[in-house]
């Protein structure tokens, strides 16, 4: 077979496979590519040495059989047997749920997380969003500082344990997303700046220099990014891409690089015959990136809606913490601005940057869908100091008002794995660096960021501590007891009118209508015939809905329809759906 290389500013390149050394030649249609041909097989391990150094791993390494710092296995994508017929799921009507390959199993394998997906089914959700699968230091952690981006965390099973899981998957009837990370690579077993300049110093991000897609030799590295993205869609068959946190990719061309990938997957997609998503993580508020390319935007088909999570999160607790300040003023207020308009920030003031920030969403073009909503994510559970859930600050009846709002509302839901039940178990910061002193300016680092907010040092979980990954593990037995139990009936049920009523699949955000009352914490809006009511408060609460009749379809606590005065009377810490009509 033919094996090539990207590398630049190398003089000699030789390629090391099955014991075996050959000196690669320079590519005469290719600037900086070296190629050569040896004799391999799926499984033979090889890697490249540039002008007689260490031999490294490929850059386009499909499989690191022995970790990071290894040998490459080649992979031969046309043995495995795919038994699914699969025409794909759109984005329209999606319900995703957010799963770590690594905790929601005690197993932490791709096989014993397929073997859960039928619980997914029951519960009614359409896609499964797995998080980082590319390969990373140790056995446990989140999967954002992994490195070979054509590759699958071997302890997770490696290549062929992923297609198993989406064959498995297409089967039940469930799409399947990966979270891509192209902001960064891992600061462990990250080889790439010795084969060319994929990193440049013209920009920074928080994990220090940027990827490099503007600067000299960036068109490789783009192509690198994109054609890893492709690999994804096409040899695993999976159904769409989350990109990590999208601000902090540094591009100054004329053409972004987000564009540039949108219009790849685009044409994969309708190559393929079935739709291929892409949802963005981000910060900026700016609709541009969700909208078409022919209309100046970036053409993404998704992005993630912090600032609903954010208002909800807000008047579920009361915190009113750093980024949640603005949004904790009058949560209520801020629930209806973002359930009618998208963002909270669209352009208004945001005293966490001391700035103003956001730019408004034209909802009468946007698509309802194309925002993400949701309660809990791995981000804002697993980044709290203690990676406490939702279910270990609320009441049942409160956990049951988050359910409602993010299942009924205009959006496209997404849960994290386990909030369907309340489960108990946190999910927590953990690592496994094989770096000591990587592993201990991580411990440090985490330590010293919530020792500002006032937490004890010996009160932060030790992210290399093998004991923080076992506490974030999900515990199915609790799915029999009480309150898990009920909560998960309530998410069913809220799933299945979802599917059920048109209504609430409706892409016009402008059609929803709301109306609250701050101080009495209750929010009600309607959503087409439907109507919603939810009772943050304690005491129960008087909600006028109108004279038009109504028929109870899902109430967490029992409540009578409205009579002919059109009043719900809700109780306290309660979510109601109805239908007029």
């Amino acid at each position: 077979m033919q094996f090539e290389v990207w590398a630049p500013q190398a003089g000699r390149v030789t390629l090391h496979c099955e014991g075996a050394t050959r000196a690669l030649e320079r590519d005469p249609d290719r600037d900086g590519w070296w190629r050569g041909e040896a004799e391999a097989r799926d499984g033979t391990r090889y890697g490249f040495a540039l002008d007689d150094g260490p031999v490294l791993p490929d850059p386009r390494s499909r499989r690191q059989p022995d970790g990071p710092d290894g040998l490459s296995a080649v992979v031969d994508h046309g043995r495995f047997e795919w038994r699914a017929e699969w025409a794909g799921r759109p984005l329209p009507g999606a319900v995703l749920y957010e799963l770590h390959v690594g905790t929601y199993t005690r197993e932490g394998t791709l096989d014993a997380a397929a073997e859960r997906l039928g619980h997914l089914v029951e519960l009614g959700v359409t896609h499964v969003e797995l998080m980082p699968l590319c390969p990373f230091p140790g056995r446990h952690g989140w999967g954002y500082e992994g490195v070979s981006l054509w590759a699958v965390h071997e302890p997770y099973g490696g290549p062929e344990a992923l297609k198993r899981f989406v064959d498995r998957a297409h089967g039940l009837g469930l799409g399947v997303v990966l979270d891509v990370v192209h902001n960064h690579f891992g600061p462990s077993g990250n080889y790439l700046p010795a084969f060319g300049p994929y990193l440049t110093d013209k920009h920074h991000t928080p994990w220090g220099s940027a990827v490099n897609l503007d600067a000299p030799g960036s068109d490789e590295v783009r192509a690198y990014l994109l054609e890893s993205s492709l690999a994804w869609l096409r040899d695993y068959r999976l159904d769409g891409l989350r990109l990590d946190a999208v601000h902090a990719l540094k591009d100054t061309r004329a053409c972004h690089f987000l564009e540039e990938l949108s219009t790849a997957v685009d044409a994969l997609s309708a190559d393929l015959g079935r739709p291929l998503p892409l949802f963005a993580e981000s910060d900026l508020n700016d609709p541009r990136l969700i909208a078409a390319r022919e209309e100046g935007g970036l053409g993404l088909h998704a992005q993630w809606n912090d600032d609903f999570h954010h208002t909800l999160h807000t008047a579920l607790t009361g915190e009113s913490q750093g980024y949640y300040a603005d949004f904790a003023r009058a949560p209520m207020a801020g629930l209806a601005k973002t359930l009618t308009g998208g963002y909270f920030h669209d352009g208004t003031y945001s005293s966490f940057r001391g700035r103003s920030h956001g730019r408004p969403l034209d909802r009468t073009r946007v698509a309802a869908h194309r925002l993400l909503g949701y309660g809990q994510t791995h981000d804002q559970v697993g980044n709290r100091a203690q990676g406490d859930r939702l279910a270990a600050l609320l009441s049942p009846g409160l956990l049951a008002c988050a359910a409602t709002l993010t299942l009924t509302a205009p959006f496209t839901p997404m849960l994290f794995m386990g909030e369907e039940w309340a489960a108990g178990t946190p999910w927590q910061f953990f690592t496994d660096h094989t770096d000591p002193e990587l592993a201990q300016a991580v411990r440090r680092g985490r330590r010293r960021e919530f020792a500002e907010h006032g937490w004890a040092e010996e009160d932060v979980p030790d992210p290399q501590d093998p004991a923080t990954r076992d506490r974030s593990c999900l515990d199915w037995s609790e799915l029999d007891g009480e309150p898990h139990a009920r909560v998960l009936d309530w998410y069913r049920r809220l799933i299945a009118l979802r599917h059920e009523q048109p209504d609430l699949t409706d892409p016009d955000l402008a059609d929803t209508k709301v109306a609250y009352d701050e101080r009495e914490r209750w929010l009600a809006f309607r959503r087409g015939d439907v109507r919603v009511a939810v009772n943050l408060a304690k005491e129960a609460a008087a909600i006028p809905l109108g004279p038009r009749r109504a028929t109870v379809l899902a109430a967490w606590e029992p409540v009578e329809a409205p009579g002919a005065d059109g009043v719900l009377h809700v109780p306290g810490e309660s979510g109601v759906v109805l239908l007029q009509g």
